[in-house]
């Protein structure tokens, strides 16, 4: 049976794997579209609200990733166990395997996603960027596979410096070393092969031109298996840190309709290329002169698609969906439209006071934002535990505003009442972002946050602040404290508890 036949039919069971809000994401898709979910879930998962929201839940293993959500084997057996006919990988795990797509593709499982061939085409550095190229798509100058040390050490000046040593199989900066003379670059070559090769067991790596006061753009694409494609516009990702993107937005500040026209006919032809099917990513670097070049693909939904959802009206996640179950897109080029100006903010665990070092811990408030413009998606609660053992993101803040400038209003409104406790978290980064002249300007790049940026000039919470948060938990434990009663006493209607309320208010 060929992938476009498996896909063919209609699912109606879906196992996701993964957690956290990525997973709250895909349930919600599912249910909206009468499909049955199923969740799994480590043994440090077992309260998440994922767990509770899908129609089943299994447990997969202990905490580490590499015994639960990294176990193939495992995520297929809970499949065929639960009846479930297709599997969301959400993103990161197992999302850019192609082992795992293929895994599902032989279980005769629907994989939401591409087709194995086109994640790993993609997901090779190297490989995409000879794709890529033949298909007629700019990319930054650079060296090709398989030269030894003394081969790029002779290709470095014709390619220009500053340069960037990177590995070939890499991601979120690992495996990549900036080098601004010759005399940098043997012991560049030497660290980047070694933390590559630890890090994705395979030590090769290439040389690339880099782009001074680059920009990180993102084009969405959309494909089904009728060949049929459409771009959703850009994604503005510059603001990082550690190559870790912090905030995004949607439409970008410096990209006019004419470029966006054409990064999204470059986009579309790339994922051509490899026969791309479903949603995925392809990134950009933009010089000061607005020349783009082809970066990398993302063969799988991004943290960061509600801003895009939000601008465009389109539901990201259900059309993975619906295009996974055989179905046309149900959007053409021409029914595209922006409208707006969307903001990301990723809410992490860290401290932004003391260079963002994870916080972990349990999570003893929460008090999510609401009000007009304002999405949260999220996957934690009042108890839950912040542990080592995965990624820090706690939740996504996104606010929509008809203009740039009502975005950035909402944002500072949302963050002021965003309220965490327990743990340390990167808000006060975010508040300070939406105050910077800067961010305001539109004028940043890749290199802003971490070498124009500087948390020193805004003071930590005063004592002020931490009282009149002390004040709000002890109000909020005493309203938890009068409404205990003695077993049996209490109704299990919480309707009729209203209805108390009501005639005692009266």
């Amino acid at each position: 049976m060929s992938r476009e036949d498996l896909h063919s039919k209609k699912f109606d069971k879906l196992l996701v794997a993964n957690r956290g809000e990525i997973a709250m994401r895909v349930i919600r898709a599912c249910h909206e579209l009468g499909i049955k979910t199923v969740a799994v879930y480590s043994d440090v998962d077992r309260k998440s609200p994922h767990v509770r929201y899908a129609d089943e839940a299994y447990n997969i293993g202990p905490a580490p990733a590499r015994e639960s959500y990294l176990n193939i084997d495992k995520i297929i057996e809970v499949a065929e166990r639960s009846g479930a006919e297709a599997i969301h990988p959400g993103y990161g795990f197992l999302a850019e395997r192609a082992t795992f797509a293929q895994a599902c593709y032989d279980a005769g499982l629907v994989f939401v996603g591409p087709s194995p061939y086109a994640i790993r085409v993609m997901g090779d550095k190297l490989e995409a960027r000879r794709t890529v190229r033949e298909a007629g798509v700019p990319i930054i100058p650079g060296t090709e596979l398989g030269l030894d040390d003394g081969e790029l050490l002779e290709a470095a000046p014709k390619i220009g410096f500053p340069l960037l040593v990177k590995a070939s199989a890499g991601g979120g900066g690992r495996g990549m070393r900036p080098v601004h003379d010759p005399a940098g670059l043997p012991d560049a070559l030497d660290s980047a092969r070694r933390e590559a090769l630890a890090a994705f067991g395979d030590g090769t790596i290439y040389l690339e031109r880099m782009i001074s006061e680059a920009r990180h753009i993102e084009v969405q694409v959309l494909g089904d298996f009728r060949g049929n494609y459409i771009h959703l516009g850009e994604r503005e990702c510059s603001l990082q840190r550690r190559h870790q993107k912090l905030i995004e937005e949607a439409p970008s500040f410096v990209v006019d309709d004419e470029m966006r026209g054409q990064m999204g006919a470059v986009a579309i032809e790339a994922a051509r290329s490899v026969g791309y099917v479903s949603a995925g990513t392809v990134e950009f670097l933009v010089d000061k002169g607005k020349r783009f070049y082809f970066l990398e693909m993302n063969t799988r939904v991004q943290v960061e698609h509600p801003v895009t959802e939000l601008v465009t009206g389109v539901d990201i996640v259900q059309e993975q969906l619906r295009v996974a179950r055989g179905r046309m897109l149900r959007y053409s080029q021409d029914d595209v439209k922006l409208h707006g100006w969307a903001i990301e903010c990723r809410i992490n665990a860290e401290d932004p006071y003391n260079e963002f070092l994870p916080s972990i811990g349990t999570i003893t408030t929460v008090i999510l934002p609401t009000g007009p413009g304002v999405r949260v998606d999220t996957g934690v609660f009042p108890g839950y535990e912040v542990t080592p053992y995965y990624d820090s993101l706690i939740s996504k803040l996104i606010c929509y505003g008809e203009t740039r400038g009502e975005a950035v209003l909402r944002m500072r409104r949302a963050l002021e009442e965003y309220r965490i406790m327990g743990v340390k978290t990167n808000i006060p980064f975010h508040q300070h972002m939406m105050d910077s002249h800067r961010f305001l300007s539109g004028s940043f790049d890749t290199n802003f946050v971490e070498e124009r940026f500087s948390m020193s000039d805004r003071e930590a919470p005063d004592a002020l602040q931490a009282a009149i948060l002390a004040t709000l938990v002890a109000h909020r434990q005493g309203q938890q404290a009068s409404q205990i009663v003695a077993p049996g006493e209490r109704d299990t209607s919480n309707w009729k508890w209203l209805s108390r309320w009501e005639r005692l208010s009266r």
